[in-house]
């Protein structure tokens, strides 16, 4: 945050030609402990501030040779954010209204109270600080931001990274779209951070995690009594997303009545808090993801049509990691760099076999696999590099690579695959197959398989 100014750093340059006016406002001032000095005309004025900047200048409106309105739009076109105030012993509401949208803070009839001068002074000082510390918050923010890329170098994460670009200040409702583990939250904070809202919120809610009524409660909020154990009012996400964004993880798993109520939010901006007989109005944009296949469930009457016009109004898609290969050495190298630094340990690089295997490996989780593939074998390395042996797929990957494999292991390793292909979507999986449902879960069961 910024330092505080003492008064002593805000620099005050009183401009008329009248020296008690002069004198009497630098005693006043120099008594709250500023920094004051005179000019008695607009060209002594130009010269003061050629040499040095001031905070505040107190331009009287009639004086020989430059009139306090010609000065003071002198001083803005030199030093535009100066704070400038007309004083004058012969108010008008035109010279009040020049003044005024010419940029003066503020237009003064003498004779001056000496409270309200030292009481606008404070307000100004006080006004320039909060703008300081707000400028000073929002490089934070931005930098937080930025350190928060999304690594890859391939042209499926480049184009991921245009679209992000290209939508990220429009404001318009965005779907994400890929795999379990893919980084769909990093994609929705990553559009929310290159927005115009970045410096509001951006609230996060998973629609996939919560039974219906408490993820009712969660969005829309409650008042007291609403229901049992709603012992005080509480505000929903779309209140706290409010100039922000909210993010709607895993929409593809919620209930119609919630798919409904959605809807009317999403379209109108308004809605109730449950128990509440108050509407409400929120000003947020909507980032939905989701890992299922929204058009199969819309056919199957389990998604609504126009909700799913609603949200499908610019879709990002996130390509599967086993889509792009050549990343996954940056990926590797970047979680090596950050969980080696947590954990202290000396461990120098990621051995050329065991980064060959992670480059040949399906990862069904994706990204979050792989995080949690490297968290693992830093954790049990016992020498300078990860070796092959520190991933427990290692023994998946040499069976695969086996020449002698059996029709049993054949047929394992393909509904492996295809389950890892469609993130173990039964009936998606069983189509492909071309087996009903129980045939799979019988085969599931047999080959002791399961979901990562």
């Amino acid at each position: 945050m910024v330092q505080e100014r003492s008064n002593e750093n805000v620099r005050i340059l009183i401009v008329d030609d009248e020296f008690s006016v002069r004198n009497s406002l630098t005693a006043w001032f120099e008594d709250e402990g500023y920094t004051v000095d005179v000019a008695a005309s607009g060209k002594e004025a130009l010269a003061k501030l050629a040499e040095s900047p001031w905070d505040i200048f107190f331009l009287d409106l009639k004086m020989p040779g430059m009139s306090g309105l010609e000065l003071q739009k002198k001083i803005k076109e030199i030093q535009p954010e100066s704070t400038i105030i007309i004083i004058t012993a012969y108010a008008s509401v035109e010279s009040a209204v020049e003044a005024m949208q010419s940029g003066a803070y503020d237009y003064l009839s003498k004779p001056f109270d000496p409270d309200y001068l030292a009481l606008m002074v404070r307000n100004i000082v006080e006004r320039k600080k909060l703008k300081e510390e707000t400028a000073t918050l929002k490089k934070t923010i931005d930098g937080v931001y930025t350190s928060k890329e999304i690594i890859g170098e391939s042209p499926g994460i480049k184009k991921m990274m245009e679209d992000i670009r290209a939508v990220a200040d429009t404001g318009s409702t965005v779907l994400i779209r890929g795999e379990s583990g893919t980084g769909k939250e990093l994609v929705a904070r990553a559009i929310h951070a290159h927005s115009r809202r970045r410096y509001a919120p951006i609230v996060t809610i998973n629609c996939g995690a919560l039974p219906e009524s408490i993820l009712e409660s969660e969005l829309f909020g409650h008042e007291k009594g609403a229901f049992t154990g709603a012992q005080y009012a509480r505000k929903g996400k779309f209140e706290m997303a409010d100039g922000g964004t909210i993010f709607l993880d895993e929409i593809g798993n919620i209930s119609p009545k919630i798919q409904m109520e959605l809807l009317r939010v999403l379209e109108d901006k308004k809605f109730f808090r449950l128990g509440g007989s108050k509407e409400i109005k929120a000003d947020f944009r909507t980032i939905a993801a989701t890992n299922k296949d929204l058009e199969a469930a819309m056919e199957a009457g389990e998604f609504r049509n126009d909700l799913f016009y609603r949200l499908n109004v610019f879709v990002i898609e996130i390509p599967a990691l086993r889509e792009h290969r050549e990343d996954i050495p940056l990926l590797a190298q970047h979680f090596f760099k950050v969980f080696i630094a947590q954990m202290n340990k000396p461990i120098v690089k990621i051995s050329p076999a065991a980064m060959k295997l992670l480059v040949n490996y399906d990862w069904p989780g994706n990204v979050r696999e792989l995080e949690n593939a490297i968290e693992r074998a830093v954790v049990i390395c016992k020498s300078d590099e990860i070796q092959p042996s520190d991933f427990p797929f290692s023994h998946t990957q040499a069976e695969e690579e086996s020449p002698s494999d059996s029709l049993e292991v054949l047929q394992r390793k393909h509904i492996r695959k295809i389950l890892e292909q469609t993130g173990w979507n039964i009936s998606k999986a069983a189509s492909i197959l071309q087996i009903d449902r129980v045939t799979l879960y019988n085969k599931i069961n047999k080959y002791n398989l399961k979901k990562p």
